[in-house]
């Protein structure tokens, strides 16, 4: 444990609506894969650790899903998820992306945030790489106009720019604190979870904007067999018929490309060879059934 008294460790939590950049910031300041990005919504299913260490400081970063008016039972959940943990985190983020005008759900999810007088809020203007410099300035001083932010930084986490300055300024808003987690340590997510998560991801590209909010990946069995393969046995669930058909392809093309995808980024992952093999399975409106999202963990 470090000795430095000035060292500051605590939670941040990044929120916006679906799609706004949150996981791809945070696997850029961790330098980890810790999170699953696409473009489809509902990518961010449960809170996720990640954790970013400076010699002056680790800042825990906690990525939820994406703030949206809930259909389903699901979509309730993944609100839940994000009110229980902006209630625990020292500091709130919320992210808005540069190419975007702020709309309603903007405004309403500042104005939402009022009530965690616990947390020191900061908005983030998201994804400049993708926004002139005159999209950019419109962008802050819209922003500036949504709450009373401790401070508003433009960021890009594709191009890494203004990362540093981010990370400068979430550790002055932390507490003094011995570390929270071990230097190694870049998640709290397990093994098994992670996997299933690149699967998932693996699945979203390619099919329809509904699709995705369908789809939910479990894992049956990991074993070490003779062969020196690590064989990995994974379920994707949708929840209709003809899901499973567009999932599976003509002649099983799709689930093929999608095993192939997974694979490789599983044993990025891991660091070793693995089978896989992939079983899509239908679950009758499992989004909507509280037991059914009980046992797919969700």
């Amino acid at each position: 444990m470090k000795e430095n008294k000035d060292f500051r460790a605590g939670f941040i939590s990044f929120v916006g609506r679906p799609n706004v950049g949150k996981s791809t910031l945070m696997n850029a300041l961790v330098g980890d894969k810790v999170a699953i990005t696409s473009s489809k919504p509902q990518t961010t299913r449960m809170a996720i650790r990640g954790i970013v260490h400076r010699e002056e400081g680790q800042i825990v970063i906690v990525d939820t899903p994406g703030i949206h008016r809930p259909r389903t039972l699901l979509g309730q959940r993944l609100n839940d998820v994000v009110s229980h943990t902006l209630g625990d985190v020292d500091v709130i983020a919320m992210c808005v992306p540069a190419p975007d005008k702020v709309g309603p759900g903007d405004r309403f999810i500042a104005q939402s945030l009022a009530e965690y007088t616990r947390a020191i809020r900061i908005c983030l203007v998201t994804k400049t790489d993708a926004a002139s410099p005159a999209t950019i300035a419109e962008r802050l001083m819209e922003v500036d106009q949504l709450g009373d932010w401790a401070s508003i930084i433009p960021v890009s986490a594709v191009k890494g720019t203004q990362l540093d300055t981010l990370v400068t300024e979430i550790l002055a808003l932390l507490p003094e604190s011995e570390p929270l987690y071990g230097a190694e340590d870049t998640t709290e997510q397990t093994q098994e979870t992670r996997i299933a998560e690149l699967i998932r991801e693996a699945t979203l590209e390619g099919v329809s904007d509904e699709l995705p909010h369908s789809i939910a990946v479990t894992i049956d069995e990991m074993l070490e067999r003779d062969d020196g393969l690590l064989h990995i046995f994974a379920n994707l669930w949708v929840e209709r018929d003809s899901q499973k058909g567009i999932i599976i392809g003509a002649k099983g093309s799709k689930l093929r490309d999608i095993g192939s995808e997974a694979r490789a980024g599983i044993e990025e992952l891991i660091g070793r060879r693995v089978f896989l093999a992939i079983q899509v399975k239908v679950s009758k409106e499992w989004q909507r059934d509280a037991k059914k999202l009980d046992k797919l963990g969700l």
